[in-house]
């Protein structure tokens, strides 16, 4: 049993484990415990034999992997909860280290002891006991055909290629200010299709007016999924530090991120993705990185962060 209980991002850079162990362990059944929220996430997933949802009751969920019988538990989330359920099952398991103690150590003190590993990687440290290695083929996202956009019926000012600009984000100093983002779309001539949830329809509206022909708000109007199947299709990817960006590292995208309050040194980097992909973050900033998770808004009021980055340098991806 795999345990992962969110979120889209790190749910989704568990899928080499999935993918290694189903290929190198004959004859094995992977079940996978998440939240039921995620189940998009990885209901196509061909590697995964049952999904496990909590919902609300974590004893009832224990109760029904008891009748499991599991072998062996890898925990990759390492939190209370996936421990009761450890405790609960009394299997061999394994986990992985979460480098709490050195993202505490950068993000309050800014002293670096971040070794330069990508969590991908240190999630394998879990599945070592059990002789599983990492392919090194990248991260798997599997999209439900009934869920398969048809872009060109979908969205007919889209005649040949388009990029897709990931505007949303769960902390808002993650965020790409959207003031930038119309400051480097005004003279595209490229469709760009926005994606994020419903809580970033208005900050999508607001830059599809500056634009109009060619921008194109799709945040808020599409599944998980169906968002998905716009970023596989699409040529390039803009994107904050978000789960949709490690969804278009799956299908190896050129990938032009963002970063805020949080770093790329973290480990969670879009992994293995397109070759002409970018990093875009502020170096030497005193007050970053200020977070491991991220803020409403800048403790500092400056935001400079994402502010600093030069629109000039983004401009150039949009060629």
């Amino acid at each position: 049993m795999i345990i992962r209980f969110s979120s889209i991002g790190d749910i989704v850079l568990t899928t080499p484990l999935l993918r290694c162990i189903k290929a190198q362990l004959p004859g094995v059944q992977i079940h996978y415990l998440t939240k039921k929220s995620y189940k998009p996430v990885l209901q196509a997933n061909p590697n995964i034999d049952k999904l496990h949802l909590l919902d609300q009751s974590l004893n009832t969920v224990i109760k029904e992997l008891k009748e499991e019988n599991f072998d062996f538990i890898v925990d990759l989330h390492k939190n209370i909860r996936s421990l009761r359920v450890k405790y609960a099952l009394h299997k061999p398991s394994a986990t992985f280290n979460k480098l709490n103690i050195q993202k505490w150590l950068i993000t309050r003190f800014k002293i670096d002891r971040l070794p330069s590993v990508h969590i991908v990687d240190r999630y394998f440290e879990a599945v070592h006991k059990i002789n599983v290695e990492n392919d090194g083929k990248g991260l798997d996202y599997f999209i439900p055909e009934e869920e398969e956009i048809d872009i060109r019926k979908e969205f007919p000012q889209v005649k040949s290629y388009y990029y897709t600009w990931v505007i949303g984000g769960q902390h808002t100093t993650k965020i790409f200010p959207p003031e930038k983002i119309i400051a480097i779309l005004q003279k595209t001539l490229t469709p760009v299709i926005l994606l994020g949830g419903k809580e970033d329809r208005e900050r999508g509206a607001l830059i599809e007016t500056q634009s109009p022909e060619y921008i194109i708000n799709a945040a808020g109007k599409y599944s998980l999924n169906q968002s998905a199947s716009i970023l596989r299709q699409s040529t390039k990817v803009f994107t904050n530090d978000t789960g949709l960006m490690h969804i278009a590292a799956a299908f190896q995208k050129e990938i032009i991120s963002f970063w805020g309050n949080t770093i790329p040194a973290f480990g969670m980097y879009p992994y293995l993705p397109g070759k002409q992909s970018k990093i875009f973050e502020v170096q030497g900033l005193s007050c970053r990185p200020c977070s491991k998770i991220g803020y409403d808004k800048c403790p500092k009021k400056h935001f400079r962060c994402m502010h600093d980055i030069p629109n000039s340098e983004v401009d150039k991806h949009l060629l």
